[in-house]
């Protein structure tokens, strides 16, 4: 989503009210309670925090403008990969095999046997619809960020 990414894409940003900023701190602080210590550290009360919209109806966050978390129409925020990679633990992981990542780099959307096969792993906690961190075999960190369509336990 974010590979041909450039500044003509957003359209507006603005500094979102007190109010607001409160909204989105105790939403991405429900979605992801592993980030419970550091949240004020990543999104500090005192930092103006900064709401992007861009086309195909993505919003960014930015603190400090740095890109923390997106949205994509009214859906969680997910955190951007830097942040991920910061903060490894936030989320659920799914893991595919060593064949899948050039495709899953390039764009491609994951299918169950990249998952199930002998390279691939499964989190059995994860649910359908839910927000999660896409890792590769042999590799430390995670190369994407996806929404799952069925369950760890229908895949």
């Amino acid at each position: 989503m974010f590979k041909k990414f450039s500044f003509e894409d957003v359209s507006a940003q603005n500094q979102v009210k007190a109010s607001v900023q409160r909204k989105i701190r105790q939403s991405i602080a429900e979605e992801y309670p592993g980030l419970e210590p550091v949240l004020d550290d990543i999104l500090p009360k005192k930092s103006p925090l900064i709401v992007a919209k861009c086309q195909n109806h993505l919003n960014l966050v930015l603190v400090n403008n740095v890109p923390l978390f997106f949205s994509v129409r009214d859906g969680p925020y997910m955190p951007t990969l830097r942040l991920l990679h910061q903060y490894p633990n936030i989320m659920k992981k799914l893991q595919v095999d060593r064949g899948a990542i050039r495709f899953v780099l390039s764009g491609a959307n994951i299918m169950c046997p990249g998952l199930t096969s002998p390279g691939g792993a499964l989190d059995e906690e994860v649910e359908a619809e839910s927000p999660v961190a896409v890792m590769a075999e042999g590799k430390q960190h995670a190369l994407a960020i996806g929404f799952t369509k069925m369950s760890a336990k229908d895949m």
